[in-house]
C-alpha cells in the first residue's frame, strides 16, 4: 500500500460520527490534489476487501453535498444519517450540509 492510500484510509476513519466530509478534503488531507480526489473510492474500497471494517463510507460525500447510495445500501445508510443527525432531504442532498461538513486540520 502507498503513503498517500495509508493516508487516505485513516482520514477516513477519523471523520468524526455526525460529521460528513468530501472526496477532495480527505484527498487533500492525504497529500494529493484535486484529481486525486477521483482515487478515493479505489482505495477505500479496495481497504474494505482486504478487511479493514471501520471506513465510515456514510460519511464521505459528494462536494455539494450529495450523497452515493444505491437501493442495495438505502435502508442502512438512511439509519446511520439518522442515528447521527444527518439530514438528508428528497435528492439525496444533506439538508444540513454546511454545518456538518468536516474540514481534517
Amino acid at each position: 500500500m502507498s503513503i498517500f492510500s495509508d493516508r487516505v484510509i485513516k482520514a477516513a476513519i477519523s471523520i468524526p460520527k455526525g460529521r460528513v466530509t468530501t472526496y477532495g478534503r480527505i484527498a487533500r488531507a492525504a497529500g494529493g490534489g484535486d484529481m486525486a480526489s477521483r482515487s478515493i473510492m479505489s482505495i477505500l474500497g479496495k481497504a474494505y476487501d482486504a478487511g479493514e471494517i471501520r471506513i465510515p463510507f456514510h460519511r464521505i460525500v459528494y462536494a455539494g453535498g450529495k450523497i452515493w447510495i444505491d437501493d442495495a445500501h438505502r435502508a442502512k445508510r438512511m439509519k446511520l444519517y439518522k442515528k447521527e443527525g444527518i439530514m438528508i432531504d428528497k435528492k439525496d442532498c444533506i439538508k444540513n450540509f454546511a454545518d456538518v461538513v468536516f474540514d481534517f486540520k
